[in-house]
C-alpha cells in the first residue's frame, strides 16, 4: 500500500494543468471512503513514466465475443501452439544436437575446410534465430489463451477497443487492434502483435 507521503511526492511531479484536469475528472466520481474507514481504494499508483504524469492502469473490459467464437479462437490457438512446439523441438534436435559431420551427412574423417565451418556456424545461428522467433510467438499464443480464460480476449491492450474479427481470424494471437499497430508503425515503433 502506498503511503500518503509518497502519493503527495508523486503529485508534485504532475504539471499543474494536468493535476487540475485530473481533479475535475475525479470530482464527477463517487467520493472515496474517509481516512480510518475499512474500505480501501482499488486504484493503485504506478509511478512517473518520464513525462511527469502518474500512470494508473485501467483494467481491460470484458470481451464482446460470444462463447462459441471464443471456443473457435481457442481451438485455432491450440493448434498453432502445437504446430510451433513441434517445429521448435524438431529444429532443436536437428540444429543443436548434431555435430557438423552428422548434420551434413558427411561420415568421412577428412580435415574440414574453413568455409564449411563458417557455413555450418551460419546455419546453426540461423536455426537458433528461428527457434527464438518461434518461442516469442509461443509466448504470444500463451498470452492470448490466458486472455480467453480471463474473458478479455479480442480487446486491444493499448486502446481497450475491440480487435476486428478479421484480424483475429488472420492472427488469433493479436493483442493490438490494427489501427493502433498502424499508428505505431507510422511513428516508427514496432512491438509485439
Amino acid at each position: 500500500m502506498t503511503s500518503r507521503r509518497t502519493v503527495e511526492e508523486l503529485k508534485k511531479l504532475v504539471p499543474p494543468h494536468l493535476l487540475n484536469a485530473r481533479k475535475d475528472a475525479e470530482s464527477t466520481k463517487p467520493q472515496k471512503a474517509k481516512r480510518g474507514s475499512t474500505r480501501r481504494s482499488s486504484r493503485k499508483v504506478v509511478g512517473d513514466n518520464g513525462t511527469g504524469r502518474i500512470e494508473v492502469p485501467k483494467p481491460l473490459p470484458k470481451t464482446s465475443l460470444r462463447p462459441e467464437e471464443l471456443a473457435y479462437f481457442r481451438k485455432k490457438l491450440l493448434e498453432k501452439r502445437h504446430q510451433l512446439f513441434n517445429n521448435v523441438q524438431t529444429m532443436e534436435s536437428e540444429a543443436l544436437r548434431k555435430n557438423r559431420s552428422e548434420a551434413a551427412g558427411d561420415l568421412s574423417q577428412m580435415p574440414i575446410h574453413m568455409a564449411d565451418i563458417g557455413t555450418d556456424n551460419y546455419e546453426q545461428e540461423f536455426s537458433i534465430g528461428l527457434i527464438q522467433n518461434e518461442r516469442v510467438l509461443l509466448k504470444e499464443i500463451d498470452d492470448a489463451l490466458k486472455r480467453i480464460q480471463d474473458e478479455t480476449y479480442g480487446v486491444c491492450l493499448a486502446t481497450h477497443q475491440p480487435i476486428s474479427k478479421a484480424r483475429l481470424r488472420a492472427k488469433p494471437w493479436a493483442s493490438f487492434c490494427i489501427e493502433y499497430k498502424r499508428s505505431q508503425e507510422k511513428n516508427g515503433r514496432n512491438g509485439v502483435s
